[in-house]
């Protein structure tokens, strides 16, 4: 049978329709597939802006491995946040979105207090407070020093400036929280009520309900908080520049000063097509992994 055509007043509305979605569309190839093919071609050069590319082949890539202390003492350190922050950050979100999911009087209001922090984000101003919290002569010491206890020195002690930035980036838990309100919304009271009748304590109701039926929201979670810790770079940037002793120089920190500092170009690409690779890895891992522990209703 032959596909008929679709009328005149469809054809109108489909072109209608493209043309709303045309200045998102241009705006996506231009400022987000065209960097994207641009940076892949880069890797493979020499280029420091003031002179045009040369092509090297996988050079960028030897260099790395190989070369490249900097590199290495980055990406490790970069892997200790992701396996610090990304827990801390969902245990605080699962633990809130428990206590929000309550029938309590005023709960919108509560719930909007707590998803404040996530709307101000990693800003270059939160930082610079959180710098100011917990400086030499910030507010933590001065009320620790309330107690006989401290100062501390939270971001120039090389072993307490890493837990320190993961501990700051679990305050901004806000939708992670929200997304687990909706997974708790989702789970059937039935079961709850019939694990009661059972005489099923309440940490054993989370053991065995919530957390099953909370695991694609977990996963999904996970996947969304361990991209961005990988991302990490405004806190180190503007509260402790990498330091001390290297102990938060981050990936995309030494990205950021080979690219606009040392003007290495086609070696920053090749460092960040190298963090997508491994995001992606880790990510598809996770996926595999995830087919043995997530429980989906279907």
């Amino acid at each position: 049978m032959q596909a008929q055509k679709p009328s005149r007043g469809k054809m109108k509305s489909y072109i209608e329709g493209y043309l709303f979605l045309l200045p998102w569309l241009c705006g996506f190839l231009l400022f987000t597939i065209w960097p994207i093919i641009q940076s892949f071609l880069l890797s493979f050069t020499s280029y420091d802006i003031f002179t045009p590319p040369k092509f090297i082949g996988l050079q960028n890539f030897v260099e790395m491995f190989t070369s490249d202390r900097i590199f290495k003492k980055a990406l490790w350190v970069t892997l200790k946040y992701v396996l610090m922050s990304v827990p801390l950050k969902l245990c605080m979100a699962l633990f809130i979105a428990m206590i929000l999911s309550q029938k309590l009087r005023g709960i919108g209001i509560y719930r909007t207090i707590y998803y404040l922090p996530s709307i101000l984000g990693a800003s270059v101003a939160m930082s610079v407070t959180w710098k100011m919290v917990l400086g030499y002569d910030g507010f933590v010491n001065y009320f620790l020093g309330l107690f006989g206890l401290g100062p501390v020195n939270f971001l120039a002690n090389p072993s307490l400036s890493l837990p320190t930035l993961a501990m700051i980036s679990a305050w901004q838990f806000g939708s992670a929280m929200l997304i687990f309100l909706s997974g708790l919304k989702n789970v059937p009271q039935e079961l709850y009520e019939a694990a009661e009748v059972d005489g099923a304590r309440w940490w054993k109701r989370f053991i065995h309900i919530t957390l099953p039926m909370l695991s694609p929201t977990i996963l999904f979670n996970f996947i969304m908080n361990m991209i961005g810790s990988f991302q990490v770079f405004t806190e180190a940037f503007v509260m402790t520049r990498g330091g001390p002793v290297d102990s938060t120089y981050f990936y995309v920190l030494h990205l950021y000063r080979t690219a606009f500092e040392n003007f290495r170009m086609g070696y920053a690409s090749a460092l960040a097509w190298l963090l997508t690779i491994i995001i992606v890895i880790v990510t598809a891992i996770t996926f595999k992994i995830s087919d043995h522990y997530v429980y989906y209703e279907n």
